[in-house]
């Protein structure tokens, strides 16, 4: 990103921002509605996608310490239910889902990711749809969730884009009070497994470039802190509503996107 002209550093500038702010309120999204944009004015994913997971690791490690702190200033969580964090449906979920996490990032299926990339859309936009109508898809069939979390992590193993498809599952069995921190616990794992990758492969971490691109995306954590509390404040359709209309954006802006 050495040659870009100065709009072109205020355009990405702007867009981390967007990203802080999307991640910050909903707990996720901040890559897969960033990329599409990000893209446009620089067309290398690598590029961005270690700026993006780094952000995800130091804000979901603020997070949840904030959220720990909150709780022992509370007097502690008397029970698992009173915690930020769903910690039993977190540790159900990373078993059934670091498996195909691990055979993403050392690329072993050979299914084409443009083809993947459709179907897990296709099937979020239908979640998403469900939850924007206030009628949020309850799978009573265990199956089901094992097969869209093992998708989910394998997406994510691939690229940083298996986030909504966890996020449907995990909407359907984490209290709403707790979905956001856990979700950020979850995404600070699986970063730190792609970011090993990435070392490994000898990407470019672009590390000049968070010099100034961590303070954007702090900007946009601050406003989306805010209107996280207030969605939190609202019932709970209210919630659903803006969560499933969410999924659907950024399940469409995916699939503008993908390639083929």
């Amino acid at each position: 990103m050495a040659d870009l002209v100065w709009y072109q550093y205020a355009l990405i500038g702007l867009i981390f921002v967007w990203s802080g702010f999307v991640r910050s309120s909903l707990g996720f999204g901040g890559a897969v509605l960033a990329l599409p944009f990000l893209l446009l004015v620089v067309n290398e994913p690598l590029a961005f996608l270690p700026i993006i997971a780094v952000h995800l690791l130091i804000f979901s490690s603020w997070i949840a310490w904030r959220g720990h702190r909150q709780v022992q200033a509370a007097g502690g969580a008397s029970t698992p239910h009173d915690s930020n964090i769903d910690w039993h449906y977190l540790l159900k979920a990373l078993k059934v889902m670091i498996v195909p996490k691990l055979v993403g990032v050392v690329g072993l299926l050979t299914l084409p990711g443009n083809i993947m990339t459709t179907i897990i859309f296709v099937i979020v936009i239908v979640y998403g749809i469900s939850y924007a109508l206030n009628k949020p898809f309850r799978s009573n069939n265990k199956v089901v969730d094992y097969l869209l979390l093992g998708l989910g992590g394998y997406v994510s193993g691939t690229s940083l884009i298996g986030a909504p498809l966890i996020v449907a599952v995990f909407a359907s069995h984490v209290a709403k009070h707790q979905l956001r921190d856990t979700l950020f616990v979850l995404w600070f794992i699986l970063v730190v497994i792609k970011m090993v990758s990435f070392i490994i492969a000898g990407v470019d971490l672009q590390l000049i470039h968070h010099l100034w691109l961590l303070p954007c995306a702090l900007v946009g954590h601050l406003l989306g802190e805010r209107v996280h509390r207030y969605m939190i404040s609202a019932g709970t359709g209210v919630f659903f509503r803006v969560l499933g209309v969410v999924l659907v954006l950024v399940s469409v802006a995916g699939l503008i996107s993908s390639p083929g």
